[in-house]
Protein backbone atom coordinates (compact mmCIF):
# COMPACT_ATOMS: atom_id res chain seq x y z
CA UNK A 1 0.00 0.00 0.00
CA UNK A 2 0.85 3.36 -1.20
CA UNK A 3 0.10 6.89 -0.75
CA UNK A 4 -0.64 9.42 -3.67
CA UNK A 5 -1.65 12.98 -4.18
CA UNK A 6 -5.22 13.98 -4.43
CA UNK A 7 -6.39 17.13 -5.43
CA UNK A 8 -10.34 16.56 -4.90
CA UNK A 9 -12.35 13.88 -2.76
CA UNK A 10 -15.62 14.32 -3.47
CA UNK A 11 -17.36 14.36 -7.13
CA UNK A 12 -20.79 15.51 -7.64
CA UNK A 13 -23.43 12.91 -9.04
CA UNK A 14 -26.85 14.37 -10.89
CA UNK A 15 -30.06 12.33 -11.23
CA UNK A 16 -29.10 9.18 -9.46
CA UNK A 17 -32.71 7.89 -8.91
CA UNK A 18 -31.12 4.12 -7.94
CA UNK A 19 -28.65 4.66 -5.00
CA UNK A 20 -30.19 8.49 -4.23
CA UNK A 21 -26.31 10.21 -4.01
CA UNK A 22 -25.45 13.96 -4.18
CA UNK A 23 -21.83 12.90 -3.95
CA UNK A 24 -19.98 10.41 -4.21
CA UNK A 25 -16.12 9.44 -2.87
CA UNK A 26 -13.45 6.99 -3.16
CA UNK A 27 -10.68 7.49 -0.66
CA UNK A 28 -8.23 4.55 -2.07
CA UNK A 29 -7.65 3.60 -5.23
CA UNK A 30 -7.67 -0.50 -6.44
CA UNK A 31 -9.43 -2.97 -4.46
CA UNK A 32 -8.34 -5.99 -2.61
CA UNK A 33 -12.07 -7.94 -2.96
CA UNK A 34 -10.55 -8.98 -6.34
CA UNK A 35 -13.83 -9.48 -8.03
CA UNK A 36 -13.49 -11.21 -11.31
CA UNK A 37 -16.20 -9.20 -12.92
CA UNK A 38 -14.82 -5.84 -11.82
CA UNK A 39 -15.75 -2.68 -14.00
CA UNK A 40 -12.83 -1.03 -12.37
CA UNK A 41 -10.42 -2.66 -14.55
CA UNK A 42 -11.84 -1.05 -17.42
CA UNK A 43 -9.21 0.82 -19.29
CA UNK A 44 -11.24 3.79 -19.50
CA UNK A 45 -10.86 4.40 -15.39
CA UNK A 46 -6.87 4.52 -15.75
CA UNK A 47 -6.55 3.13 -12.68
CA UNK A 48 -3.58 0.20 -13.58
CA UNK A 49 -3.20 -2.97 -11.45
CA UNK A 50 -6.59 -3.20 -9.47
CA UNK A 51 -4.24 -5.18 -6.35
CA UNK A 52 -2.26 -1.97 -6.49
CA UNK A 53 -3.62 -0.28 -3.58
CA UNK A 54 -3.12 3.52 -3.05
CA UNK A 55 -4.22 5.59 -0.20
CA UNK A 56 -4.89 8.96 -0.78
CA UNK A 57 -2.55 11.44 0.83
CA UNK A 58 -4.50 14.56 3.18
CA UNK A 59 -7.91 12.71 2.09
CA UNK A 60 -9.37 13.65 5.27
CA UNK A 61 -8.05 16.96 5.38
CA UNK A 62 -9.65 17.78 1.16
CA UNK A 63 -12.67 16.47 2.51
CA UNK A 64 -13.33 18.36 5.68
CA UNK A 65 -12.39 21.63 3.38
CA UNK A 66 -15.06 20.41 0.37
CA UNK A 67 -17.84 19.74 2.59
CA UNK A 68 -17.48 22.87 4.10
CA UNK A 69 -17.83 24.56 0.98
CA UNK A 70 -21.07 22.82 0.46
CA UNK A 71 -24.29 24.38 -0.01
CA UNK A 72 -26.40 21.58 -0.79
CA UNK A 73 -26.70 18.51 2.46
CA UNK A 74 -27.08 15.42 -0.47
CA UNK A 75 -26.38 12.03 0.41
CA UNK A 76 -22.62 11.21 0.11
CA UNK A 77 -21.46 7.63 -1.35
CA UNK A 78 -18.45 5.29 -0.87
CA UNK A 79 -17.88 2.61 -2.78
CA UNK A 80 -18.50 3.23 -6.63
CA UNK A 81 -14.59 2.18 -7.83
CA UNK A 82 -13.44 -0.03 -4.67
CA UNK A 83 -14.68 -1.05 -1.49
CA UNK A 84 -14.64 1.25 1.41
CA UNK A 85 -14.10 -1.13 3.81
CA UNK A 86 -11.41 -3.48 2.03
CA UNK A 87 -8.81 -5.64 4.35
CA UNK A 88 -6.18 -2.65 4.07
CA UNK A 89 -9.20 -0.50 5.86
CA UNK A 90 -8.80 -2.16 8.97
CA UNK A 91 -5.42 -0.61 9.68
CA UNK A 92 -5.96 2.86 7.44
CA UNK A 93 -9.38 4.32 8.76
CA UNK A 94 -9.59 5.91 6.15
CA UNK A 95 -13.59 5.05 5.94
CA UNK A 96 -13.77 5.28 9.84
CA UNK A 97 -12.05 8.94 9.54
CA UNK A 98 -14.20 10.00 6.79
CA UNK A 99 -17.63 9.16 8.52
CA UNK A 100 -16.20 11.38 11.22
CA UNK A 101 -15.60 14.04 9.22
CA UNK A 102 -19.39 13.52 7.35
CA UNK A 103 -20.96 13.35 10.56
CA UNK A 104 -19.49 16.74 11.69
CA UNK A 105 -20.63 18.32 8.88
CA UNK A 106 -24.10 16.80 9.33
CA UNK A 107 -24.45 15.14 5.25
CA UNK A 108 -26.60 12.13 5.08
CA UNK A 109 -24.29 8.85 3.92
CA UNK A 110 -24.67 5.88 1.65
CA UNK A 111 -22.25 2.94 2.04
CA UNK A 112 -22.22 0.42 -0.54
CA UNK A 113 -19.86 -2.89 0.20
CA UNK A 114 -19.47 -6.63 0.15
CA UNK A 115 -17.41 -6.23 3.37
CA UNK A 116 -18.55 -6.96 6.97
CA UNK A 117 -15.85 -4.65 8.80
CA UNK A 118 -18.65 -1.83 7.86
CA UNK A 119 -19.96 -3.38 11.55
CA UNK A 120 -17.27 -1.87 13.13
CA UNK A 121 -18.15 2.11 12.42
CA UNK A 122 -21.90 1.39 13.06
CA UNK A 123 -21.25 4.07 16.38
CA UNK A 124 -21.24 6.71 13.72
CA UNK A 125 -23.67 5.36 11.15
CA UNK A 126 -25.98 5.41 14.12
CA UNK A 127 -25.62 8.69 15.35
CA UNK A 128 -25.69 9.91 11.28
CA UNK A 129 -28.76 8.03 11.38
CA UNK A 130 -30.56 9.40 14.23
CA UNK A 131 -29.64 13.15 13.10
CA UNK A 132 -30.29 12.83 9.36
CA UNK A 133 -29.82 9.29 7.06
CA UNK A 134 -27.26 6.39 7.03
CA UNK A 135 -27.78 3.36 4.93
CA UNK A 136 -25.68 0.35 4.29
CA UNK A 137 -26.43 -1.59 0.94
CA UNK A 138 -24.67 -5.17 0.98
CA UNK A 139 -23.36 -6.54 -2.40
CA UNK A 140 -24.17 -10.09 -2.45
CA UNK A 141 -24.17 -12.15 -5.74
CA UNK A 142 -24.74 -15.56 -4.56
CA UNK A 143 -25.38 -17.66 -1.16
CA UNK A 144 -22.87 -20.20 -1.59
CA UNK A 145 -19.50 -19.29 0.32
CA UNK A 146 -17.72 -21.91 -2.31
CA UNK A 147 -18.95 -20.44 -5.10
CA UNK A 148 -18.02 -16.56 -3.98
CA UNK A 149 -14.81 -17.75 -3.04
CA UNK A 150 -13.94 -18.03 -6.88
CA UNK A 151 -15.55 -15.12 -8.29
CA UNK A 152 -14.81 -12.45 -5.46
CA UNK A 153 -12.24 -14.29 -4.28
CA UNK A 154 -11.02 -11.52 -1.54
CA UNK A 155 -14.01 -10.55 -0.40
CA UNK A 156 -15.60 -11.69 3.16
CA UNK A 157 -18.18 -14.87 2.57
CA UNK A 158 -22.01 -14.47 2.00
CA UNK A 159 -22.50 -15.61 5.36
CA UNK A 160 -20.31 -13.04 7.16
CA UNK A 161 -22.12 -10.22 4.79
CA UNK A 162 -25.74 -11.56 6.06
CA UNK A 163 -24.33 -11.67 9.90
CA UNK A 164 -23.06 -8.06 9.35
CA UNK A 165 -26.55 -6.98 7.77
CA UNK A 166 -28.18 -8.43 11.07
CA UNK A 167 -26.34 -6.26 12.88
CA UNK A 168 -26.39 -2.89 10.92
CA UNK A 169 -30.09 -3.35 10.92
CA UNK A 170 -30.35 -4.28 14.66
CA UNK A 171 -28.18 -0.89 15.39
CA UNK A 172 -31.16 1.02 13.69
CA UNK A 173 -29.30 1.70 10.41
CA UNK A 174 -31.65 1.43 7.00
CA UNK A 175 -30.20 -1.85 5.44
CA UNK A 176 -30.14 -3.24 2.35
CA UNK A 177 -29.24 -5.66 -0.56
CA UNK A 178 -27.58 -5.07 -4.01
CA UNK A 179 -28.15 -8.36 -5.63
CA UNK A 180 -25.69 -7.27 -8.85
CA UNK A 181 -24.26 -7.77 -11.15
CA UNK A 182 -25.94 -11.16 -11.29
CA UNK A 183 -24.30 -13.24 -13.65
CA UNK A 184 -25.18 -14.49 -17.06
CA UNK A 185 -24.53 -18.37 -16.99
CA UNK A 186 -23.24 -18.51 -13.66
CA UNK A 187 -25.75 -16.91 -10.68
CA UNK A 188 -28.79 -16.44 -13.19
CA UNK A 189 -31.12 -18.79 -11.83
CA UNK A 190 -34.40 -18.70 -9.78
CA UNK A 191 -32.89 -20.57 -7.17
CA UNK A 192 -30.22 -18.45 -6.77
CA UNK A 193 -32.26 -15.14 -6.74
CA UNK A 194 -34.79 -16.80 -3.88
CA UNK A 195 -32.22 -17.73 -2.01
CA UNK A 196 -30.34 -14.55 -1.62
CA UNK A 197 -33.59 -12.95 -1.25
CA UNK A 198 -35.20 -14.74 1.61
CA UNK A 199 -32.00 -14.70 3.63
CA UNK A 200 -31.74 -11.01 3.24
CA UNK A 201 -35.36 -10.97 4.45
CA UNK A 202 -34.17 -13.17 7.48
CA UNK A 203 -31.53 -10.85 8.48
CA UNK A 204 -33.06 -7.73 8.48
CA UNK A 205 -32.71 -5.96 4.49
CA UNK A 206 -36.09 -3.37 4.14
CA UNK A 207 -34.94 -3.24 0.65
CA UNK A 208 -33.07 -5.16 -2.52
CA UNK A 209 -31.44 -3.33 -5.47
CA UNK A 210 -31.42 -6.28 -8.31
CA UNK A 211 -29.33 -6.31 -11.91
CA UNK A 212 -29.74 -9.33 -13.84
CA UNK A 213 -26.36 -9.15 -16.10
CA UNK A 214 -22.89 -7.84 -16.22
CA UNK A 215 -21.21 -5.06 -18.00
CA UNK A 216 -18.29 -5.68 -20.10
CA UNK A 217 -15.83 -3.29 -20.85
CA UNK A 218 -12.04 -2.93 -22.79
CA UNK A 219 -9.79 -4.44 -20.01
CA UNK A 220 -12.68 -5.63 -17.74
CA UNK A 221 -13.34 -8.03 -20.82
CA UNK A 222 -10.11 -9.92 -20.96
CA UNK A 223 -9.60 -10.61 -17.10
CA UNK A 224 -12.86 -12.01 -16.69
CA UNK A 225 -12.94 -14.43 -19.64
CA UNK A 226 -9.47 -15.48 -18.41
CA UNK A 227 -10.79 -15.99 -15.50
CA UNK A 228 -14.10 -17.74 -16.88
CA UNK A 229 -11.26 -20.58 -18.81
CA UNK A 230 -9.70 -21.47 -15.66
CA UNK A 231 -12.72 -21.46 -13.36
CA UNK A 232 -15.74 -22.06 -15.51
CA UNK A 233 -14.59 -23.64 -18.29
CA UNK A 234 -16.82 -23.66 -21.10
CA UNK A 235 -18.87 -20.57 -19.74
CA UNK A 236 -16.45 -18.26 -22.16
CA UNK A 237 -18.07 -19.67 -25.34
CA UNK A 238 -21.49 -18.79 -23.84
CA UNK A 239 -20.89 -15.02 -23.38
CA UNK A 240 -18.95 -14.46 -26.55
CA UNK A 241 -22.18 -16.59 -29.14
CA UNK A 242 -24.28 -14.40 -26.55
CA UNK A 243 -22.83 -10.94 -26.63
CA UNK A 244 -19.86 -10.66 -29.29
CA UNK A 245 -18.68 -7.15 -27.82
CA UNK A 246 -21.24 -5.40 -26.22
CA UNK A 247 -20.57 -3.28 -23.30
CA UNK A 248 -23.84 -4.30 -21.37
CA UNK A 249 -24.87 -8.10 -21.34
CA UNK A 250 -28.21 -9.03 -19.95
CA UNK A 251 -29.03 -12.40 -18.90
CA UNK A 252 -31.06 -13.65 -21.08
CA UNK A 253 -33.29 -14.77 -18.91
CA UNK A 254 -33.38 -11.13 -17.47
CA UNK A 255 -37.58 -10.85 -18.29
CA UNK A 256 -38.20 -13.56 -16.37
CA UNK A 257 -35.94 -13.13 -13.53
CA UNK A 258 -37.18 -9.43 -12.77
CA UNK A 259 -41.03 -10.89 -13.12
CA UNK A 260 -39.87 -13.53 -10.19
CA UNK A 261 -37.96 -11.00 -8.61
CA UNK A 262 -40.97 -8.67 -7.96
CA UNK A 263 -43.07 -11.48 -7.10
CA UNK A 264 -41.04 -12.30 -4.44
CA UNK A 265 -40.91 -9.07 -2.76
CA UNK A 266 -44.33 -9.16 -3.05
CA UNK A 267 -44.70 -12.05 -0.78
CA UNK A 268 -41.69 -11.28 1.45
CA UNK A 269 -42.44 -7.65 1.69
CA UNK A 270 -39.00 -6.72 1.27
CA UNK A 271 -38.96 -3.72 -1.14
CA UNK A 272 -37.38 -3.46 -4.73
CA UNK A 273 -36.38 -0.16 -4.84
CA UNK A 274 -34.78 2.37 -1.61
CA UNK A 275 -36.10 5.20 0.50
CA UNK A 276 -33.89 7.94 -0.29
CA UNK A 277 -32.89 11.10 1.89
CA UNK A 278 -35.62 13.53 1.91
CA UNK A 279 -34.72 17.74 1.80
CA UNK A 280 -35.14 18.97 5.48
CA UNK A 281 -37.97 21.37 3.94
CA UNK A 282 -39.91 18.49 2.83
CA UNK A 283 -39.49 16.57 6.22
CA UNK A 284 -41.29 19.55 7.60
CA UNK A 285 -44.10 19.52 5.43
CA UNK A 286 -44.57 15.91 6.33
CA UNK A 287 -43.51 16.62 10.08
CA UNK A 288 -46.47 19.55 10.13
CA UNK A 289 -48.88 18.12 7.36
CA UNK A 290 -50.36 20.24 4.27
Amino acid sequence: MRYIKAKTILSRVRNDKYFGLSYNMNLYRGCQHDCIYCDSRSDCYRLGELGDIRAKRDALQILQNELRSKRTKGTVGFGSMNDPYMPVEKKIKLTRGALKVIEKYQFPVHILTKSDLVIRDTDILRRIAEKDYAAVSFTITTANDNLAKKIEPGAPTPFRRFRAMKICREKGIYTGLMMMPILPFLLDNPGNIETILKMAVDHGAEYCLPWFGMSLREGSAEYFYNQLDRLFPGVKSKYMRQFKNSYMCPSPRARELYDYFHDLCRRTGISPAMRFRQPPEKQQLELFGP
